[in-house]
């Protein structure tokens, strides 16, 4: 039911009353007429060519492309495959019918897990903020916990696959990526995973990485898995840092014992070489010393047992040559003579008595 002012007009939806608006019919056909009017030949005609010339504006603009140097296209002709173009200016079928996506196969890409690059262009390098710690909370094979940040470096070695056999092989990546690396770490202790293990970390998780790339037929080559920070959860943090403490100072002191023990064996080995030497060489001397002595009193004794009498007095005589020479003084007494002493001028200096 209608409701009416006090002047006795109709009001409008709101309650308000006035004069009507303009038409809107007339308008619309004002502004068709001052278009007809701006078309060369005017109507139906006009249109088409204005329209005929948007199409080969378009068509044109849409009828090349450029590859850069670092990647190759892949050309699609009604969604379909058709073939793969080299870097430089190529030509296609325009407005819509080929389209060309350009993959940089040449290109070294990466992706990061727990912490991101400022200024990254591809979307799925750096983690999403809400992803970034979980990703990195992981558990070793001892069921302590770590925080495992890492980066992976791979290049694109099959376009087509690339495109058209994982719907998106990027973010596919990044699940394979933190599923390997939980199984890698989830097989060793803590300290193995924070220390010492880091290399076999990196090189298995390659292996695993590309073994599943292969398989998904991702057309992806992994060149390299790097790991980064790994840190205990900030509650044992402070804890973990005094072992690690501990056990650099023990590394310290065993790499002090081994260089000591580097300097000092060697001198030894040489010092007992050096003695062995000596030892061998004077037991050859005394060998040698023997044997020398027991030819010659081998040969001695065949003189004796031919000429004893002969043999003694030569002997005597070759004895007092290798004595006399060292003798200072020399006393000559006379066989009968039991003792020296009346012989020596022990007295007032007068010379021997007769």
């Amino acid at each position: 039911m209608a409701s009416q002012t006090g002047n006795g007009n109709q009001g409008g939806p709101w309650g308000s009353g006035g004069a009507p608006g303009p038409d809107i019919e007339d308008a619309v056909r004002q502004a068709q007429a001052r278009i007809r009017q701006l078309l060369p030949g005017g109507g139906a005609r006009g249109l088409i060519i204005v329209v005929a010339l948007l199409l080969a504006v378009l068509g044109a603009w849409t009828s090349y492309y450029t590859v850069p140097s670092d990647s190759v296209a892949v050309v699609q002709r009604f969604g379909k495959y058709l073939n793969e173009v080299p870097p430089g200016l190529h030509f296609k079928l325009p407005l819509g019918i080929d389209v060309a996506t350009v993959v940089p196969v040449k290109r070294q890409l990466k992706q990061e897990f727990g912490f991101s690059t400022p200024g990254a262009t591809d979307g799925f390098q750096s983690p999403r903020l809400r992803d970034a710690r979980r990703e990195t909370e992981m558990v070793t094979g001892d069921l302590n916990a770590a925080l495992v940040e890492w980066v992976i470096q791979y290049r694109i070695s099959d376009p087509q696959k690339f495109l058209f056999e994982v719907r998106e092989p990027s973010e596919t990546l990044r699940y394979v990526s933190e599923s390997v690396m939980r199984e890698v770490v989830g097989d060793r202790t803590v300290d193995e995973v924070i220390t010492i293990g880091r290399q076999e970390i990196e090189s298995e998780a390659l292996i695993k990485m590309q073994a599943l790339s292969t398989k998904y037929a991702m057309g992806i080559s992994i060149d390299q898995v790097q790991l980064k920070n790994i840190n205990p959860p900030k509650p044992v943090q402070e804890s973990f840092n005094e072992v690690n403490q501990a056990q650099q100072e023990k590394e310290k002191l065993i790499n002090e014992a081994r260089r000591d023990y580097n300097k000092v064996i060697p001198l030894a080995e040489g010092e007992k070489d050096q003695r062995i030497r000596e030892a061998d060489g004077y037991r050859l001397k005394r060998i040698n010393e023997a044997e020398g002595d027991a030819s010659r009193f081998t040969a001695l004794l065949a003189e004796y047992s031919k000429a004893p009498e002969v043999t003694r007095r030569r002997i005597y005589i070759e004895t007092l040559q290798d004595v006399m020479p060292g003798l200072t003084s020399k006393i000559v007494i006379d066989e009968q003579a039991r003792s020296i002493l009346p012989l020596l001028n022990l007295g007032s200096g007068k010379g021997i008595q007769p």
